[in-house]
């Protein structure tokens, strides 16, 4: 069980956002790491997000948000050329312990000192609803620098309503922060399964840079 104040005294999940640290309230990381390795183990299938990423053929890959590096230990098995990056190491910790022979590296998304470019940067597991909203036109700007040239971003979350959640999301929004990126809008899909965007509370965006 993950205590509720680290060593310093900060709440775990405190320095990336409000809204990380309330799922950090709500999470025993040992049995979150569990979960997805039990799904796999009944059958169903755990990696639609790899999969979705590995229908693009990119020779290079970022997981950013990689959190316990689920996905990028999938495209890794995979034979992808993949690396991670979070800026919580209590989840990195899990990721460095399953699969050291990835690259892991810690820090925010909006300024991390990432090692090289890539084809794709994915940012699955509702990264972009999870960083602080300060962060987020500086996180898009930033991963798209770092694509190599007709590279794509791509990044799955949940649609909360503006009226209910201050610190909301929109599509209308991302797309913005995605434009002033110079990326532009390739495929916007409902599910990792590619279903069509038609509406609802997910999507799954893909921009290329332009």
């Amino acid at each position: 069980m993950t205590s509720s104040v680290s060593e310093g005294g900060i709440e775990p999940g405190a320095h990336v956002s409000d809204r990380w640290a309330q799922w950090r309230r709500d999470i025993t990381l040992d049995e979150y790491h569990a979960r997805f390795a039990k799904v796999q183990e009944s059958g169903c299938n755990s990696h639609g997000e790899a999969d979705f990423i590995e229908a693009y053929r990119p020779g290079s890959v970022l997981d950013a948000g990689c959190g316990m590096g689920r996905v990028a230990i999938e495209l890794a098995r995979r034979g992808f050329d993949v690396d991670g990056t979070d800026l919580d190491d209590d989840l990195l910790d899990f990721a460095r312990r399953d699969a050291p022979h990835i690259t892991w590296v810690s820090g925010s998304l909006a300024d991390v000192a990432l090692p090289r470019s890539y084809d794709l940067i994915a940012m699955p597991g509702n990264v972009m609803i999870f960083c602080r909203v300060a962060d987020r036109a500086p996180i898009v700007r930033h991963l798209a620098a770092h694509l190599n040239p007709g590279g794509l971003l791509v990044a799955g979350f949940s649609l909360d309503d503006p009226s209910v959640r201050s610190d909301a999301l929109t599509l209308a929004e991302y797309d913005q922060y995605a434009t002033a990126a110079g990326l532009m809008l390739a495929d916007r899909f409902s599910t990792w399964d590619r279903a069509p965007y038609e509406g609802g509370n997910y999507a799954v965006s893909v921009h290329r840079i332009s």
